[in-house]
């Protein structure tokens, strides 16, 4: 059996040891206290989930309960949406017959959950209600086997923006109303009978709590509900002629003699790229199929906000960013032109040094974590330009002090003065691939470890970066720009830049190698000429150097040197001076929406 796992709670033996813990910024309504050292971001939840407090936080919090919403000034919109769903409920025939529940079988419980949707203004545009399955209590192998549902990334969406702005595409969104409920359950699934069913005569005479509802369709809240629901749109989609690929499965695409359309899939979000008449065949057949809401122009998905402009297309988050300055009282403060200090060169003196043993650590009070996973979520979505600076602060989560601290506000400041600024691709921009890739030699000198950086960008504009601690202790400046240059690499030949993966043809009849540009000679040298060993290589791992090599052997990239006052990529390696950083800044086509 699964449990739900309850919430951390600071014990009073364990006031001694405050500093493990972190409360989160709506600890007020939500009572979540974190564990410092056993949270990570890998996969993106955590900056995800701080996202969704600050997006969603409000003097005036959604209600959680019927009974909240019945004391509220808003109850009749609140009423409306509750009869929409269980209108929808009855609609797609997600319940069947009330019986006893059979023997050795637990029902999952419900609950209520209210939302306001906002648009990109932050307005609400509608209540929302939803009748939630409570799937914490599902038995693995029982109740459930595969859970795994496929979504667009970031990248991906900034791929596809970048395509639609450079060819001179169409974009636009559609939003699937109640998607769950159109999943088919491959289990036998009974829940505890909610509010609103009525019990049938032959059971009246008995009590409520021994019987039960079947679910003949997912229900939001199930664990697979996510996965039967994108088993239904793909079956759909693959009947309409749509063809997607094994290693992207969210990417639909269909192509005509005239054009082609591509549907990227996130859970209910469907983004629509392409020519005007295959778009418009598209959104007929989704609405023959199921209940859609046609949003028009993609202005807002995912968090980030959208401008179409005559010359190209803008994505930035400038509310979400103002909502994060306000939340952590930043929203007056004054604004610095870089997100961090210079660095000194004496080990002892650096302000990004780990916490010494004469050193406080910061109080569970203090929302560092919270602080580094909204400022992360910028950095993966919208603003390169706080990679690096966010991604060294936040190796300090597990014991944060005043100076790191410091180093968060810094960076708060430097947004302050940069709301707006955001990606801008292009229109009519040449559609082609190029990379960057340096490495920040002993950027982390109290572990000896170093810092791989690179970006990639199409017409000029970022699509894809990075800026990471390097694992392995790189024992020189050419160990390190190896390293760097072998992930930068990897990242180019990932699926999503494939042309031939995504069935458009560019201009030109072949694929051409990828530039990845680099300003280690002594690197690029290695590289093109192949690999030598030698006392000042041989304890270099080969296949830093083979997977390259291979790679260019096989025309897939085209390892070219640059200066290093050129290379975008020293962006996401080290703090740079003013000067050095809004170039390259401007570089990898970051503007200014008042600007545009």
């Amino acid at each position: 059996m699964v449990f739900e796992e309850p919430e951390k709670e600071i014990r009073p033996e364990d006031e001694h040891d405050t500093e493990k813990f972190e409360i989160s910024i709506n600890f007020a309504q939500n009572g979540k206290v974190w564990t410092r050292n056993e949270i990570e971001d890998d996969d993106g939840i955590f900056s995800f989930s701080v996202y969704k407090e600050i997006d969603h936080e409000s003097d005036d919090p959604d209600p959680e309960t019927i009974s909240e919403c019945l004391k509220r000034p808003d109850w009749e919109k609140w009423k409306m949406a509750i009869q929409a769903e269980l209108l929808s409920l009855n609609k797609r025939s997600v319940f069947g017959p009330i019986v006893t529940t059979p023997e050795n079988t637990k029902p999952v419980g419900h609950k209520w959950v209210f939302v306001r949707k906002r648009n990109e203004k932050n307005e609400v545009t509608r209540y929302k209600a939803r009748l939630v399955a409570q799937g914490f209590s599902q038995r693995p192998g029982i109740d459930y086997e595969e859970t795994y549902s496929p979504v667009m990334d970031a990248i991906t969406f900034r791929f596809l923006m970048s395509l639609a702005a450079s060819q001179n595409l169409e974009m636009y969104l559609m939003d699937v109303v109640t998607a769950y409920l159109y999943g088919s359950l491959e289990n036998e699934i009974y829940m505890k009978i909610p509010e609103g069913l009525k019990m049938p005569e032959d059971l009246k005479s008995k009590a409520k709590e021994i019987c039960s509802v079947r679910l003949q369709r997912s229900l939001y809240g199930l664990k697979q509900s996510g996965r039967m629901w994108y088993n239904r749109l793909s079956e759909y989609l693959l009947s309409k002629d749509y063809v997607n690929n094994a290693i992207c499965p969210c990417v639909f695409i269909k192509k005509s003699s005239s054009g082609f359309v591509i549907i990227a899939v996130y859970v209910d979000d469907l983004n629509m790229i392409g020519t005007q008449k295959e778009i418009d065949d598209a959104r007929t057949h989704m609405k023959e199929e199921f209940e859609m809401k046609d949003l028009g122009k993609t202005k807002f998905c995912l968090g980030l906000q959208i401008e179409h402009f005559q010359d190209g297309i803008f994505v930035h988050q400038s509310n979400y960013t103002k909502r994060v300055l306000k939340r952590f009282y930043m929203d007056k403060a004054t604004p610095l032109s870089t997100p961090m200090v210079n660095r000194s060169l004496d080990v002892e003196k650096d302000p990004f040094r780990p916490c010494e043993d004469n050193e406080e650590v910061l109080g569970p009070e203090v929302p560092y974590m919270s602080a580094i996973g909204g400022l992360m979520y910028l950095a993966n979505c919208t603003r390169p330009d706080i990679a690096f600076a966010t991604n060294l602060l936040a190796r300090y989560s597990s014991s944060p002090t005043r100076r790191h601290w410091n180093g968060i506000k810094h960076i708060f400041r430097y947004l302050q003065g940069s709301i707006d600024l955001g990606l801008f691709y292009p229109k009519n921009s040449k559609c082609v691939l190029v990379g960057f890739a340096d490495a920040g030699y002993l950027s982390d000198p109290h572990k000896a470890r170093s810092q791989t950086g690179y970006v990639f960008t199409i017409g000029g504009t970022a699509v894809s970066w990075r800026s990471q601690k390097q694992t392995l202790v790189a024992t020189s400046s050419n160990y390190a720009e190896t390293i760097a240059l072998h992930e930068a690499c990897r990242e180019c030949v990932a699926p999503v830049y494939d042309s031939s993966h995504t069935r458009i043809k560019w201009n030109s009849t072949e694929k051409e190698p990828t530039k990845i540009f680099e300003d280690n000679s002594a690197c690029v040298t290695q590289l093109k000429e192949g690999y030598i060993k030698s006392d000042r290589t041989k304890h270099i791992p080969p296949r830093f150097f083979s997977y390259t090599q291979e790679l260019q052997k096989n025309q897939e990239v085209d390892i070219e040197y640059i200066r290093s006052s050129d290379n975008a990529a020293d962006l996401f390696t080290k703090a740079l001076p003013t000067t050095v950083f809004k170039k390259h800044v401007h570089s990898i086509g970051m503007r200014r929406l008042q600007n545009l």
